[in-house]
């Protein structure tokens, strides 16, 4: 160790980067040399290990990836990609000092909520809004700040788990309240909520199905006939709708329509069909939305500049051109387009074009096909891909590797096809 530390291009490497991480790299080399040696190899440059080892070290570990699985909201691959507009807002706001709680017109203290209340209003209708970390989170704090220490009254059905064990039931003990379960798995109808309800009982909680559906022989009540449930018995309705759309999307719920069919609260996601940054949107009743702005909770759930920044962003070219947005230009895009995209793949890389089906994916509209085409190539490609600069992520189906042209951009045909000929070439 000491004798490769005081190397001339060891000791320039540790003034550059520091003596810590140089350490870490020789150490990391020495013992990958040792396991050469014992299997009887030569242990080669240990001097150009050093030099590999502390790239690795310095590499970023967050990297932008081509999406070619034809999945749009891609939760494992970072869910909504920014648009322009977005990203401009961040950069702005996050390179220097900015007015997050300063009020500019008073000159006193303000509330970071105050810069995208007004355009949640606008989108959905609601008397007032809050914007916390995500939508975990803002269904946590609803329900922290509404029915802790009272029950809450939730329909079997709508008991889902989402991503990484994610269970309603879960966030529900968290936050102190009580679960009441009514109905069945595929059955639950109004009067199972009203049987339930007793002098302990502080909302009802309507919960998006997320990446599953119940089909054949079922029932729910809608969300207006549980808003009037909820008024004519003096509680509170909060729809957990998740996906994040705000007006109208083939056949999702909006934020919109629940608000407008007497919804208290309705809580959704920034990040997923709404196509800005990671967010918990909590939009309805005026005096609903201040109790949980007050409950202690929200501070350590609030969002960040760079969020409420991208956001604001989002949302002015969700009222302006709401196709500029990628989700949403995705979701939209004809398939002739995608097949076009797919075809001029095929000849940078000597595929071949294959019909496919793409996915909204983000737990929204889960039996939505999305006509699309693929660039179809050898399957043995798929590991190098996944490794290359930048990771291209495919599907390997019928021995096949299908990189999905509705998640891939105009832009990134080109960078694949490089990655392939360079994976090709080694």
């Amino acid at each position: 160790m000491d004798t490769v530390l005081a190397e001339e291009r060891v000791r320039a490497l540790a003034e550059r980067h520091g003596r810590p991480l140089v350490v870490r790299a020789v150490r990391a080399a020495l013992d990958r040399a040792r396991e050469e040696i014992q299997a009887g190899l030569p242990a080669g440059d240990v001097h150009g290990r050093v030099e590999r080892e502390l790239d690795a070290l310095l590499e970023p570990r967050l990297r932008r990836v081509l999406n070619g699985t034809g999945v749009v909201v891609h939760t494992n691959l970072g869910r909504a990609p920014l648009a322009p507009e977005a990203l401009d807002r961040a950069l702005e706001v996050g390179s220097a000092y900015s007015n997050l709680e300063y009020d500019l017109d008073a000159g006193a203290r303000g509330s970071r909520q105050d810069h995208v209340a007004a355009a949640l209003r606008d989108l959905t209708g609601a008397e007032a809004a809050l914007v916390v970390n995500n939508n975990a989170g803002a269904v946590l704090l609803a329900l922290a700040a509404l029915a802790a220490g009272r029950e809450v009254i939730v329909s079997r059905g709508e008991l889902v788990e989402i991503g990484d064990g994610f269970r309603i039931p879960d966030v529900l003990a968290h936050s102190a309240a009580r679960l009441v379960e009514v109905g069945t798995t595929n059955r639950t109808r109004l009067a199972d909520f009203e049987r339930a309800i007793g002098p302990e009982t502080a909302l009802l909680l309507r919960v998006h199905q997320s990446n599953f559906r119940i089909v054949g022989f079922t029932e729910q009540p809608t969300v207006r006939e549980l808003a009037r449930l909820a008024e004519r018995r003096g509680i509170i309705l909060v729809d957990d709708l998740g996906s994040g759309v705000l007006d109208q999307l083939r056949d999702e719920p909006s934020a919109r329509a629940s608000l407008a069919d007497g919804a208290g609260l309705v809580c959704f996601s920034g990040d997923k069909l709404l196509g800005g940054p990671q967010a918990g949107i909590v939009t309805g009743r005026a005096e609903l939305v201040e109790r949980l702005r007050r409950h202690p909770l929200q501070r350590a759930l609030r969002a960040d500049k760079l969020t409420l920044a991208a956001l604001e962003g989002t949302l002015a070219l969700y009222r302006a051109a709401p196709e500029r947005i990628p989700v949403l230009h995705m979701l939209h895009e004809s398939a002739e387009a995608v097949r076009e995209r797919a075809e001029r793949l095929a000849s940078l890389t000597g595929g071949a074009v294959e019909a496919t089906v793409a996915r909204v994916g983000g737990g929204a509209l889960p039996l939505a096909e999305l006509e699309s085409y693929a660039c179809a190539l050898e399957p043995e490609l798929a590991e190098a891909l996944r490794l290359a600069d930048p990771p291209v992520i495919g599907i390997v189906r019928d021995d096949r590797l299908l990189l999905d042209c509705r998640t891939l951009s105009d832009g990134e045909v080109e960078e694949a096809a490089r990655a392939v000929a360079q994976c090709r070439s080694q």
